[in-house]
């Protein structure tokens, strides 16, 4: 039985506290967060105790950590919970700063413990099929890749400036999808984005809408456009252009009916938001981690999965700033 200790107690704490809890492998046996009510109440919840963080990494019963905290702390926990024993899954992005996230995975790698980043929709059913059947060469080879992802609505301006931007913090899910499907990063990056849905995004500092296009060694091309607002729902979906065919993951709807009458064809929306749409592949996500720690399976998202994702974000920042393409390689140094 894998112990487990949650640290943070907000939204998506809450998500992966029910995927730990549901798990038969593991067991939610702390929870700290900042606002100790917060965690007391997840705690209660699960049957769990609320605790400082220090006390929990200084446990030596608990296993694991799984990090849910604000960004800026990230970097950091994952250094203190590596060394103190524990193997941690951590939500993205590793850090906001690419060359904090590089001296992480150094420091980690001395520890020898194991360390997932939470790209969680690497485990969606649709879009793990899509990958399965690329590498089966259903399509042949792989040639042009196109990720849409629109929010159903911005982030209130105050998150935004604190997230690190939409390449940061929205479209690094993209990024990593685009590694994960095509199986390498690519070799540069091309960014044009601006603020049209909200002008108090850009006053910020951030775009709010952006395509961004990644171009392959081999001459592979992938296509990645984000949006903050897609009034009709959240809009999840790949399509990947093979030699020998097509492959297409299409968005969760509300419903399933159809109504086809002489005025039209009327179906269901898009589910609204990332909860409604990725629940299952956060338990799968958790089901990965507990089987990789366990030993039966390699862990299927590294820390260098992670910091390959936020250096693809850097690129993509400093592409809208220069207004011309970036070398992967540049930015990783």
């Amino acid at each position: 039985m894998l112990k487990v200790g949650l640290l943070g107690a907000g939204r998506i704490a809450c998500v992966h506290a029910t995927a730990i809890s549901s798990h038969s492998g593991s067991r939610l046996v702390a929870v700290s967060d900042i606002n100790m009510a917060a965690a007391e109440k997840i705690a209660t919840q699960y049957g769990a105790e609320a605790r400082d963080t220090a006390a929990i990494l200084g446990d030596p019963s608990i296993d694991a950590v799984l990090i849910a905290t604000s960004t800026d702390t990230h970097s950091d926990l994952i250094e203190k919970a590596t060394a103190a024993g524990k193997a941690v899954l951590c939500e993205k992005p590793v850090d906001l700063s690419l060359a904090r996230a590089q001296a992480c995975q150094k420091a980690v790698s001395s520890t020898g413990r194991p360390v997932m980043v939470g790209f969680n929709r690497r485990f969606d059913p649709s879009f793990s099929a899509l990958k399965r059947a690329t590498d089966a060469g259903e399509i042949g080879k792989a040639e042009l890749l196109s990720i849409t992802s629109f929010d159903p609505a911005p982030p209130p301006v105050a998150y935004i400036k604190v997230s690190g931007g939409l390449f940061r913090d929205m479209m690094i899910h993209d990024f990593d999808m685009a590694n994960f499907i095509m199986g390498t990063p690519p070799v540069t990056v091309t960014a044009v984005g601006s603020s049209i849905v909200d002008s108090d995004i850009g006053s910020a500092g951030d775009v709010d809408t952006a395509v961004v296009t990644l171009t392959y060694a081999d001459g592979r091309i992938a296509v990645i456009k984000n949006s903050r607002r897609a009034v009709y729902g959240y809009d999840q979906r790949l399509e990947l252009l093979g030699s020998k065919g097509l492959l297409q993951a299409q968005n969760m709807l509300e419903s399933t009916v159809v109504k086809s009458t002489t005025e039209g064809v009327i179906g269901a929306k898009p589910t609204y938001f990332f909860l409604e749409r990725y629940m299952p592949a956060y338990a799968a996500e958790w089901a990965a981690f507990v089987e990789a720690v366990g030993g039966s399976k390699p862990l299927p998202v590294t820390l260098e999965d992670g910091v390959a994702a936020l250096a693809m974000a850097e690129a993509a920042t400093l592409s809208v700033k220069m207004g011309a393409p970036v070398s992967l390689r540049s930015v990783l140094g």
